[in-house]
């Protein structure tokens, strides 16, 4: 409830270039329940742990033994995470690199005869594998469409938003991920691959998905939102870790650019899943080498091996270094702008008109994006291909869609290459892997190379959000590279150094452009460092993502932070923003509060709970004397099963003993959670007689006995700290207290164990005490 008002209260004046509509601007109604720019609802999720009674009474029970069980549990489900995710890319991988072998292979023949028989052919074939993922976007999995990281952020920010995390979103992004990728359109793999692990990751924390008849008891263990917290976040590592081969760069992307919580055990967790991933990824690579996998050989799996390029680096190189840092700043920035304003078009004007619109955009969109990887080429003249090297291991030419360099595409000599098509009819790996390559000067031109950018720049910008699975790390890779490399000839031109390679330009353009357009700066760096092979050009990429990020945070935010402001996602971003320093806690809230007595009818509980959308509300006794007293906090997810399983209703308005143990617990907290990415039940789905209407409940063995409170006149900057960093869903405000029962300092909470188990001793009052 407090993130709506944090997202929309003080919200400033951008610059006027990034001055877009919020979605969430001007609805206030209802709190707790937030609004996405589609009309779907988002909530918070819940990740205080709600100490009542039911929950207490189930840590009783439960002694040493169970925690060590729920200890191996954990690192196992950690071990299924990185299996699960690394098969589910291994799949992937596969499918896309043979559905691309195999286009290639049948237009390369069918060229060799006609060049318009053969544009046909392959306008057809990418125009079916895109219009197989569009349709499965629009009819089966809509959360599937996009990366899915800004929705992946949002969760483990705290946001659930409906249909990210079930299993047929799952589906959806790995067969949808195939038909667009290998559809060729300007868009890769590895954003999905992230939402992959994540989907693997939830479903396995819920014992897989009940919809479907897909679920065991026995792997059902994490029911709570904080244990689904860390398996999501093991599974967003496990899909970079996948995605590039990358798993220090897969646990550093969880850590900088996902989570908002984050503490010393999940990183071993995270860790280890990334390892086994890697593991499953080496094996599945060394069983394909054998040639048991069709067209997937040394593709697929983005690592470029860039070791055997340039040694070392000169003081003067390092300025038009940082003019790459620059233009990747520039570039990332204004690719960021331009996909914001035709994404809120599409989303405000062409999407509503419904899934067959969507269906035929995508289709235009690959039409056009194949008439122009296959007639630019065209339109090239093609070149001798360079005196062979006996060191080198390059071939010219190549037919397009094998792995290498010099394709030979509309070339009237055979002994000739055409170098736009060396970069433009081919696969996106093996586009990079080209541009990359070392020992390859004069390969390509400026005139291809700056047509190459032009053409794919536009084409990444007019792609990104279509209704199809969507990532932009390769995209922004191939951007990079392109400009990268053409500052690498300047380069070599005017410093005359046979030392200098284009392709090592070409990998700090690379870096620089999805430094400007993400703002990540650490996970990047690394990954980009393990996917080369090269840790000589560290300083280097180091130096070219710093300055890019600066002249990009100068402009506007980053992709993935735009468009889950976009999507109507709410963010808490780590820093506060400058105006909450002069406001305090009593200014966020603007809410009526609503609340319940301790025991209370079930008529009035349904009217409230069909009146408003709140989603916590405070629960309110007196004592023998008449005085207020708020005893707690209680959820509505809580009310709601209250309400659905009517064993707790009583026909006295009298509350019961308040003594543990005097009353008998018929729920445990498991029955409270909400299963993941799903919506829950609703006020709508419960049905209550007359007599039922008529009966009481006392809230008091099922409510928050001990939610987090702020006075009123604290400032918003510490409340928004305290938020965010707990990932709390509910905070109190309340008056300045009218005396203190106590203090607590660092030596109050340093505890020893003594030898009974239930006892404890604390160090600064040497006092046992029992719970």
């Amino acid at each position: 409830m407090l993130s709506n008002h944090l997202q929309n209260g003080i919200e400033t004046a951008k610059m006027v270039w990034s001055r877009i509509p919020n979605a969430e601007e001007g609805d206030h109604e209802h709190a707790g329940l937030l609004r996405k720019s589609d009309g779907s609802s988002v909530e918070s999720l819940e990740y205080e742990v709600v100490e009542n009674h039911a929950y207490w009474e189930e840590q009783d029970q439960r002694g040493k033994l169970f925690l060590v069980y729920y200890v191996v549990v954990k690192w196992f489900f950690a071990l299924l995470i990185g299996i699960g995710t690394g098969l589910a890319a291994v799949f992937i991988n596969l499918s896309v690199e043979n559905f691309a072998g195999w286009k290639f292979a049948l237009t390369f023949s069918i060229i060799q005869k006609s060049y318009v028989a053969g544009f046909i052919v392959y306008v057809l074939i990418n125009l079916v594998l895109v219009l197989s993922s569009v349709y499965i976007i629009t009819h089966f999995a809509p959360a599937a469409a996009g990366s899915g990281i800004p929705e992946i952020k949002g969760y483990l920010n705290g946001v659930d938003i409906h249909g990210v995390l079930l299993f047929r979103t799952l589906i959806g992004k790995i067969f949808g991920s195939i038909g667009s990728v290998g559809g060729g359109l300007a868009l890769g793999k590895e954003g999905p691959l992230v939402h992959t692990g994540a989907c693997i990751a939830s479903l396995l924390g819920q014992g897989g998905s009940t919809k479907y008849h897909l679920s065991s008891r026995w792997l059902q263990i994490f029911k709570s939102d904080r244990d689904r917290r860390d398996l999501v976040t093991c599974g967003c590592a496990a899909g970079v870790a996948a995605a590039f081969r990358a798993p220090v760069g897969g646990v550093l992307f969880a850590l900088e650019e996902v989570t908002s919580w984050w503490r010393s055990q999940l990183m071993w967790r995270v860790f280890f899943t990334s390892a086994i991933v890697a593991v499953v990824v080496r094996t599945a690579m060394g069983w394909c080498k054998n040639g048991n996998c069709g067209h997937f050989g040394s593709g697929g799996f983005i690592i470029w091996d860039i070791s055997g390029g340039q040694e070392d680096y000169s003081f003067e190189e390092l300025l038009p270094m940082a003019i790459i840092g620059v233009i990747g700043g520039l570039l990332g920035a204004l690719f960021n702008q331009l996909t914001l304003y035709i994404s809120y078009w599409r989303r405000n004007h062409l999407h509503k008109k419904g899934n067959q619109v969507k269906i035929i955009e995508a289709c235009l969109v690959s039409l056009i994006t194949s008439i122009i990887s296959f007639g630019l080429p065209l339109l090239r003249k093609c070149s001798p291909c360079p005196d062979s090297d006996p060191d080198s291991s390059l071939e010219c030419p190549r037919p397009p869609g094998m792995y290498g360099n010099y394709v030979n595409f509309y070339c009237s000599k055979e002994k000739e290459y055409n170098d736009l098509a060396t970069i433009f009819f081919n696969t996106q790996d093996d586009a990079i892997r080209n541009l990359f390559s070392a020992k390859t000067i004069h390969e390509f031109s400026a005139q291809s190379l700056l047509t190459f950018l032009v053409m794919f720049y536009t084409l990444a910008v007019v792609t990104f959000g279509t209704a199809v699975p969507a990532g932009q790390f390769i995209p922004g890779i191939m951007i990079g590279s392109t400009y990268g490399r053409l500052v690498g000839m300047f380069v070599v031109n005017f410093y005359k150094k046979l030392s200098i390679e284009e392709g090592t330009y070409a990998l700090l353009g690379a870096a620089s452009f999805l430094g400007g357009s993400m703002r990540m700066t650490v996970s990047l760096c690394v990954i980009m460092v393990e996917i080369t092979n090269n840790l000589k050009l560290l300083p280097l990429i180091m130096l070219v993502l710093l300055i890019s990020k600066a002249v990009g945070d100068a402009f506007n935010e980053g992709l993935y932070e735009e468009q889950a402001r976009l999507k109507g996602i709410p963010l808490l971003e780590s820093k506060p923003k400058y105006q909450m320093r002069k406001m305090t806690a009593k200014d966020a809230c603007r809410q009526r509060v609503v609340s319940f007595p301790r025991v209370v009818k079930v008529a009035d509980i349904v009217s409230i709970l069909q009146s408003n959308k709140h989603n916590g509300f405070p629960v309110i006794d007196h004592t023998r004397t008449g005085e207020t007293l708020v005893i707690g906090l209680m959820p509505r997810s809580h009310l709601l099963v209250l309400l659905q399983s009517k064993v707790d209703f009583q026909h006295s308005p009298l509350p019961s003993d308040p003594r543990p143990g005097s009353r008998p617990i018929r729920h445990t907290p498991s029955e409270f959670v909400k299963p993941a990415s799903s919506k829950g039940i609703s006020i709508e789905d419960i049905h209550l007689s007359s007599d039922d209407l008529e009966m009481y409940i006392d809230l008091a063995p099922f409510l928050n006995p001990s939610p987090y409170i702020v006075p009123e006149d604290m400032s918003l900057t510490k409340v928004y700290n305290l938020f965010r960093q707990l990932g709390l869903r509910h905070l109190f405000v309340v008056p300045r207290p009218s005396r203190v029962i106590g203090l607590i300092t660092r030596k109050d909470l340093l505890i020893e164990d003594s030898e009974e188990s239930d006892t404890v001793e604390l160090q600064s009052t040497s006092i046992s005490a029992s719970r």
